[in-house]
């Protein structure tokens, strides 16, 4: 299994792109995962929120193969404790034999075609956080998911 990263923009913050840096590559030594940055879009004070969706959406897909599942880190999403999240990355592998790919989309959130695409939604809380600051802590709980599933100390309860 390999699991795809898909952002918008760049972090901008050095201490959220060290944390992203130190998950990265702690989950390494437990899946095959590739962060995928795309580019701000260009001009994007001259276009409508949609517009802006739409293209973020059609750079997504850009970066996906037809057999890709998808999941969007999206607050409409199901939520999950940091065991049940486990068990969630765990079927996913069992049934999906593809590459996995989660994305987290730009300051106004995804387009209809993204949604339509989507195999799924997951929220990381009822809370909202910027764009950048979900990306750490997604791969902070997909480390923490990892270590759960190979019995691992890190996680307590």
């Amino acid at each position: 299994m390999k699991i795809k990263f898909i952002c918008i923009g760049k972090t901008g913050k050095s201490f959220l792109e060290e944390g992203e840096k130190e998950y990265l590559t702690r989950l390494k030594h437990y899946v095959s995962i590739e962060r995928i940055e795309i580019a701000d879009i260009r001009n994007a004070k001259n276009l409508t929120k949609e517009q802006v969706k739409v293209q973020e959406g059609k750079e997504i897909l850009s970066k996906m193969g037809p057999s890709d599942i998808l999941i969007l880190l999206d607050e409409r999403g199901d939520q999950f404790s940091s065991v049940s999240f486990s068990k969630y990355i765990q079927q996913k592998f069992n049934s999906c034999g593809r590459t996995l790919v989660f994305s987290v989309g730009g300051a106004y959130g995804f387009s209809e075609e993204i949604y339509e695409r989507a195999n799924g939604k997951i929220s990381l809380s009822s809370m909202t956080f910027s764009h950048q600051m979900v990306r750490m802590i997604f791969f902070e709980q997909l480390y923490r998911a990892m270590t759960i599933l190979k019995g691992e100390p890190y996680h307590h309860e």
